[in-house]
Order: C-alpha cells, then sequence, then structure tokens
C-alpha cells in the first residue's frame, strides 16, 4: 500500500475521573476521535472504574468501537503497585485494545501511549477516507481529495 499523507490536529485532553467531573467530561467523548484510558496502577479502585469508563466511551463517543489504549500509569512506583500487569493485560485483551504501563517521573512508554492511539486513528482515517478492497490495497478513486472528511469513523 502507499503512503498516505495526512494532516492532524492533534489535542490531547486531560479529563478528569473523579465522578463529580463525569458530565463535563461525556461532553468531550462525542467529538474525540481517540481515546487513551487511563488507569492508577496503584490504586485498585482506579482500575476497577475502567469497566465502567469504557461503557461510557462506547455509548458516549460518535463511533460505537472507539479507538483506546488503555494505560496504566505509576508504573515506577513497583512497591506501591495494587495492580498487576496480567490484569490489566486481560482486560485490555477483552476489549481488544492495547495496553502500556507509562510513568511520567521516568518518562517511560509515554511517548508510546500517544503513538500507539496515533496511530490507531490515523489507520482508521486512511480506512474511512480511501476505503479498501478486500485484499487490503487501497480502492481506487478520483474523488479522494474533494471527499468531505467530517466523521472519521469507519465503524
Amino acid at each position: 500500500m502507499s503512503e498516505r499523507n495526512f494532516r492532524v490536529h492533534l489535542q490531547l485532553w486531560d479529563t478528569a475521573g473523579q465522578e463529580r467531573f463525569r458530565s463535563l467530561t461525556t461532553a468531550f467523548f462525542r467529538d474525540a476521535m481517540g481515546f487513551l484510558l487511563m488507569f492508577d496502577l496503584t490504586d485498585q479502585q482506579s482500575f476497577l472504574n475502567v469497566r465502567n469508563w469504557m461503557s461510557q466511551l462506547q455509548a458516549n463517543a460518535y463511533c460505537d468501537n472507539p479507538d483506546v489504549v488503555l494505560v496504566g500509569t505509576k508504573a515506577d512506583l513497583k512497591d506501591a503497585r495494587n495492580v498487576n500487569s496480567r490484569q490489566a493485560r486481560e482486560l485490555a485483551d477483552r476489549y481488544g485494545i492495547p495496553y502500556l504501563e507509562t510513568s511520567a517521573v521516568t518518562g517511560v512508554h509515554v511517548d508510546s501511549a500517544v503513538t500507539t492511539l496515533l496511530n490507531l486513528v490515523m489507520k482508521r482515517m486512511e480506512q474511512s477516507t480511501y476505503g479498501s478492497e478486500p485484499n487490503g490495497s487501497p480502492a481506487a478513486s478520483h474523488e479522494v481529495e474533494e471527499a468531505p472528511i467530517r466523521r472519521w469513523c469507519s465503524c
């Protein structure tokens, strides 16, 4: 497949995870193309809330199956850890989404989390914009440049 060039305006919004901000955060879901669903590896309740947040994403995102990357934060706090990797990976596998553990302190996998999400979104954009044939090659179209690109979701 030939390489495509997209101009992307990337905005990362840190929406609060607390219950009192839930009505605000769901408003952001409608316009977002992808999500980093983060939880605190030192807080079991934070991990348990992932299922609820995933339901909120699926219910409120403009797409039935949004691009999501599950991210465990505070990976540097090994002694304070309350969620093991196996648990988190199994949950991510159940949802069919990637899983990464990050640390803002050490910087480990922070770039990878964003890049992983961006790659998922770009792949969806390309499929939505250019379409694809069953063999995986781009569909021939002379209107690609002129096609309205308002809704990127191909689901």
